[in-house]
C-alpha cells in the first residue's frame, strides 16, 4: 500500500503546495533569465509567474509523494518543469492566429504586452528548456539515467503532437463543427488530459513506482484530465469573463464543448462519473493516496 496520510484540508494542502510551487517557479525564472535573451526572457517570465491553479506541479509532487518520495526543493522542480509546459501552450493557445484572447488570469495576455513575435519565439523556447529543466531536477534528486531519460521523454510526449499539441490542432479543426462524444473525448484527451497525467507520471517515476502503479495513474490521470475540461465547459457556459479571468469563451469561437453536447445538468453528472471512475482506479492499483482522490474532488467542485 501507498500511503499519503490519513486525513487532511484540502484548502491547506493547496495553499502550501502552491506557495511552494511558486518559489520553484521563480527558481526556473532566475535559470531562465541566463539562458534566454530579454525579449525572450520577459514574455516567458509573464507568462510562468502569472498565477494560475498550478495544478500539473502539484499533481507531480502529490504523487511523487504517495509513490514513497520525498518532498524537496528538486521535487517541485521537476513539478515546475510541466508548468513551463503549460505555460508555453498558453502563450500559443493565446496568439492572435489561435484564440486571440487579451484577457488570461485576470491580466493581459503576452502578445499584448510583448508583441506576437517575441511571444511565439518565447514560447518555442519553454519547451526545450522545460526538458533542461526537468533533467536538472532529476539530477538533483538523485535518479539515475533510466529514470531521467523516461521524465523527459513522457514530458515531451504528453506535450507534442500525440498529446497536447495534437489536440490543439484537433481542437482548432473543430472550429465550426458538431463534434460526437468520442471526437470530443480523443480531443481533449490529447489537449488537456494528457499533460495531466504526465504529471501523475512523472512524480511516480521520479519515486521509482513499479508498473502497476505507473498504470493506475495513468488512469487516475485521464479520467481527471476529461473532468478537468468538463468543468472548465460549465464555469465557461455559467461564468462572465470577469469571474473567469479570461476570454475568450469557446462560444464565441464555435467550439463544440461538453455543455453544448450533453447540457449543463448532465455534463456536470459526467464530470462526477469521470471522477469516480478515476479514483476507482487508485483504489484497483492499491495506491493510498488521500490528497490525489481530495485533488480530484477539487476538479469538478472549483468556482474558476
Amino acid at each position: 500500500m501507498i500511503a499519503d496520510g490519513a486525513t487532511l484540508d484540502l484548502e491547506v494542502l493547496l495553499r502550501g503546495e502552491r506557495a511552494e510551487v511558486e518559489r520553484a517557479l521563480e527558481r526556473a525564472c532566475a535559470w531562465l533569465a541566463e539562458e534566454l535573451p530579454d525579449d525572450l526572457f520577459q514574455p516567458a517570465r509573464h507568462a510562468v509567474l502569472s498565477g494560475g491553479k498550478r495544478l500539473r506541479p502539484i499533481l507531480c509532487v502529490v504523487a511523487h509523494r504517495a509513490c514513497g518520495g520525498g518532498t524537496g526543493p528538486a521535487a517541485y522542480d521537476l513539478g515546475a518543469a510541466i508548468e513551463l509546459i503549460h505555460a508555453y501552450s498558453l502563450m500559443h493557445d493565446d496568439l492572435p492566429c489561435m484564440d486571440d484572447a487579451d484577457l488570461r488570469r485576470g491580466q493581459p495576455t503576452p502578445h499584448t504586452l510583448y508583441g506576437e513575435a517575441n511571444t511565439a519565439r518565447a514560447g518555442l523556447a519553454l519547451i526545450p528548456a522545460a526538458s533542461l529543466w526537468a533533467l536538472r531536477a532529476a539530477t538533483d534528486l538523485g535518479l539515475g539515467a533510466t529514470a531521467s531519460r523516461a521524465i523527459v521523454i513522457e514530458l515531451n510526449r504528453a506535450s507534442g503532437a500525440g498529446g497536447m499539441v495534437g489536440g490543439q490542432a484537433l481542437d482548432l479543426l473543430g472550429e465550426g463543427q458538431s463534434l460526437d462524444s468520442n471526437q470530443l473525448d480523443r480531443l481533449h484527451g490529447m489537449k488537456t488530459g494528457a499533460l495531466l497525467t504526465a504529471s501523475l507520471m512523472i512524480g511516480g517515476i521520479a519515486a521509482g513506482a513499479t508498473a502497476g502503479t505507473l498504470a493506475g495513474l495513468e488512469s487516475f490521470g485521464r479520467g481527471i484530465g476529461l473532468a478537468f475540461q468538463v468543468t472548465d465547459d460549465i464555469l465557461d457556459a455559467t461564468e462572465v469573463a470577469a469571474d473567469l479571468g479570461k476570454h475568450p469563451s469557446d462560444s464565441r469561437l464555435a467550439k463544440s464543448t461538453y455543455v453544448t453536447l450533453y447540457g449543463l445538468n448532465e455534463a456536470a453528472e459526467k464530470a462526477r462519473k469521470l471522477v469516480e471512475e478515476a479514483t476507482g482506479a487508485l483504489r484497483d492499483a492499491q495506491i493510498d493516496a488521500p490528497a490525489l482522490i481530495a485533488l480530484a474532488s477539487y476538479i469538478v467542485e472549483r468556482e474558476k
